[in-house]
């Protein structure tokens, strides 16, 4: 059999997963030296407190976890005679699959007949979302592991994801972003535009001035990039911004009509402790990243 695996950082929360099959592999934060692992340490993200939290002043940080947590999570579906197919956020934008490849690579010396295989969705929060759930809409149909594989390799690089933050204190401190003055641009009130790299970075592409103008160059993205968004899910990704996510429908649905399908995502917090509260972002099916 297969088993799915999924991770936090893609912003899938227990309910969906369990819809889909997932095993979910939580990615910690910290505050205040103390370290949370999201749906471990609780079950419900509260994330209007969280983000309450951060613009009150609190900086989380983030840490990889380790080849032995890695081990605890793979090694009971190995022993089962399971494979795994691990649907994962940015190889690029951290360390902690380091720790997977050693865990991974001892398993396969004590299992040599099981299968570990996994599709990098090349980000991070909503975009990563949308390729899980995509990937979950396989697995329910029947499809097996080469199948989708072979679907991840062409369709993992149409999805798009365009979103702009709001304090850009956030990202010049963990220094995610590359192309981002972050002090100036908050000094002043410029907000960058950020997309999803081919490579899986965030990398700037643009600035304007204004949460007004920053969403109205994210529909100007989906306008430019879209491909046959009306036959995909729709999804606006949202740090505790929910009004303005509602904006970002509405110019939506002026551009392009009522009948699209969309989906709101809250930005999990691990994720969330880089970006900050009240940003948004747009996520849809494009012609090229």
């Amino acid at each position: 059999m297969l088993t799915l695996y999924t991770d936090t950082d893609t912003d899938i929360t227990p309910a969906v997963a369990a819809h889909y099959g997932y095993k979910l592999i939580s990615m910690p934060y910290s505050v205040d030296a103390k370290t949370i692992y999201p749906y471990v340490d609780f079950q419900e993200f509260d994330s209007h407190a969280f983000y309450d939290m951060l613009r009150s002043g609190v900086l989380p940080t983030t840490s990889a976890i380790s080849k032995e947590r890695y081990l605890e999570y793979f090694e009971p579906e190995f022993a089962a005679g399971n494979d795994i197919l691990y649907v994962h956020f940015s190889r690029a934008m951290t360390v902690t699959f380091d720790a997977m490849d050693q865990a991974v690579a001892e398993l396969r010396q004590k299992y040599p007949e099981r299968r570990f295989a996994e599709i990098d969705t090349k980000g991070i929060t909503t975009i990563s979302y949308a390729i899980v759930r995509a990937v979950g809409d396989l697995h329910l149909a029947g499809c097996g592991l080469e199948e989708i594989l072979d679907w991840a390799r062409t369709e993992v690089d149409h999805y798009a994801m365009y979103f702009f933050a709001d304090d850009l204190k956030f990202f010049r401190r963990s220094g995610r972003v590359s192309g981002l003055a972050a002090t100036m641009g908050t000094l002043i009130g410029i907000r960058p535009i950020i997309y999803m790299s081919p490579e899986g970075k965030m990398v700037s592409c643009g600035k304007t001035k204004g949460r007004l103008k920053a969403m109205e160059l994210l529909v100007d993205k989906v306008a430019e990039l879209g491909d046959n968004i009306k036959d995909h899910r729709f999804y606006i990704g949202h740090t505790d911004a929910p009004e303005l996510a509602q904006e970002v429908v509405r110019m939506m649905k002026e551009r392009f009509g009522d009948d699209l399908a969309i989906e709101f995502v809250v930005t999990n917090p691990t994720a969330g402790s880089h970006s900050g509260p009240n940003g948004v972002g747009v996520c849809f099916h494009a012609i090229h990243r």
